[in-house]
């Protein structure tokens, strides 16, 4: 009697997790929607640009973003622009919007954390992206590393660390990992120090470079609303 009951118990247990247990679907909805409810922020930041070809200082300053597409670094000592083509800088414009197919790739480890791995691909065209890779944490909601691949920008690899701003999906730091044949830096972020510190020529790098940009957010100020004044009074610069 004493069996038949913890058998009946246990598998009301095993239905329970199972019940709790979200599917591919599911989780990929719930962490888009964590991510997008961000509408804009400001933050404080030190960015560290690290490129085969040129040596660029660390830059502080504010980072300015309005969904879906609008950014802006003020630079300390001068204002920097970060054009559209370059929006995948941020987690939100590499996870894609719309109808999209959930691939469920299961449970993984990467650098000692137990994961689940997505595969999401678009259904329709979606801000030039073709595919994307997401690693997991499900009891937490986040993102913790994604592999992108787009038509314009090749594939954009991201590391994303949090530690005050897990409820927004926010990183603390962010590493970025970039094909720089395929990816354009912000004329801002390097106009200050082409003339001087340029290491190769023209055609060494035209070849293929590979580069990091790695952010790290020391506060954020997160949907207080931004006027669009703030992106276009600077859009001279940005190109």
């Amino acid at each position: 009697m004493i069996r038949k009951k913890l058998t009946t118990l246990l598998a009301l247990l095993a239905l329970a997790t199972a019940a709790q247990a979200q599917t591919a679907d599911e989780l990929f909805a719930t962490v888009r929607t964590k991510v997008l409810q961000v509408k804009d922020y400001v933050a404080d930041v030190n960015m560290k640009i690290d490129v085969a070809f040129m040596q660029v200082p660390m830059l502080k300053g504010k980072l300015y973003y309005k969904a879906p597409d609008k950014m802006k670094l003020e630079r300390n000592g001068g204002i920097s622009i970060l054009p559209r083509k370059n929006i995948n800088m941020t987690l939100s414009n590499l996870i894609p919007t719309g109808k999209v197919t959930v691939i469920d790739m299961g449970n993984t480890t990467l650098k000692d954390k137990k994961l689940r791995l997505l595969k999401v691909v678009p259904d329709e065209d979606n801000n030039g992206i073709v595919l994307t890779k997401m690693w997991l944490d499900e009891k937490e909601l986040l993102v913790t590393h994604t592999e992108t691949t787009t038509f314009n920008d090749g594939t954009v690899i991201m590391d994303l660390d949090y530690k005050n701003y897990n409820k927004y999906g926010l990183p603390d730091k962010v590493k970025i990992f970039m094909d720089l044949k395929e990816y354009k830096l912000p004329k801002g972020v390097t106009m200050d120090y082409n003339d001087v510190l340029e290491k190769t020529d023209k055609d060494k790098t035209a070849k293929k470079q590979k580069g990091t940009i790695e952010i790290k957010y020391l506060n954020y100020t997160i949907n207080k609303g931004i006027p669009d004044a703030i992106f276009a009074a600077a859009k001279k610069g940005s190109e």
